[in-house]
């Protein structure tokens, strides 16, 4: 049975979806979002993806230990999984993730798969930047992505 809950966070508004044993989507609130028609059930897993959430937002947490299932087709699975591998504190470009799985020219394909990432920040892809080393776009909103990687380099060095 499929479960979510919102929360505020240091980011804002966010919610975290699960389908009974993995979560499956963590998505930035709009304010144009009536969560009043969605049913709302806080569940033990979505409890345990919240903390360590808010432990990763503190800079108290550099992995997340959570069962995840994002839908996706098979190339974006690969994507995504590749993404998980990305050091916490460093990042990829698109063109590195590519032959990381293998398909060096699909450096735009990875950036769709990248841009359609439905669990943000637990599968990090605001890791991902351009090959010039910029910024370039992220659903939370550049400068959201540029707080999480500043947040990062800060606690990498721990």
């Amino acid at each position: 049975m499929k479960s979510i809950f919102y929360y505020n966070t240091k980011i804002g508004r966010i919610s975290i979806e699960e389908n009974g044993t993995s979560i499956t989507k963590l998505d930035f609130i709009s304010k144009d979002v009536q969560e009043d028609i969605i049913e709302k059930n806080e569940t033990v897993l979505l409890k345990q993806a919240i903390n360590e959430l808010n432990e990763y937002l503190d800079g108290n947490r550099s992995s997340f230990d959570l069962p995840l299932e994002p839908k996706g087709t098979e190339f974006q699975k690969k994507v995504w999984n590749a993404l998980k591998e990305i050091p916490y504190g460093e990042t990829r470009s698109y063109g590195e993730i590519a032959k990381i799985i293998g398909n060096e020219k699909a450096s735009r394909a990875v950036g769709m798969a990248n841009n359609k990432n439905p669990i943000a920040i637990i599968v990090p892809c605001h890791r991902v930047i351009g090959a010039n080393g910029k910024l370039v776009g992220y659903a939370g909103g550049l400068d959201l992505k540029e707080k999480l990687l500043e947040l990062e380099k800060n606690n990498a060095k721990r």
